[in-house]
């Protein structure tokens, strides 16, 4: 799976932090999620950590989801 790439998050006078991916906004963190973010941040791989702050990685299920019944719709996807 590749890293994640492209986030980057900005601390706001009032104590916030922002997370934006790519440019636009993906989270809003305020008060105790704020500081445990920056924490994490600090002690981690900052990329990673955004990614799973902000839900926006791959879990590397979807080709396996695509192809389970349920989600069938009766067309070929991709084959």
């Amino acid at each position: 799976m590749p890293q994640p790439q492209g986030f980057v998050h900005t601390r706001r006078a009032d104590g916030s932090v922002v997370i934006t991916h790519r440019g636009r906004a993906a989270a809003t963190l305020r008060g105790a999620r704020a500081a445990k973010f920056l924490a994490e941040v600090g002690a981690g791989d900052p990329q990673l950590v955004m990614a799973r702050w902000t839900g926006a990685y791959r879990f590397g299920n979807e080709r396996a989801a695509r192809d389970h019944p349920r989600n069938r719709s009766g067309r070929t996807r991709g084959r």
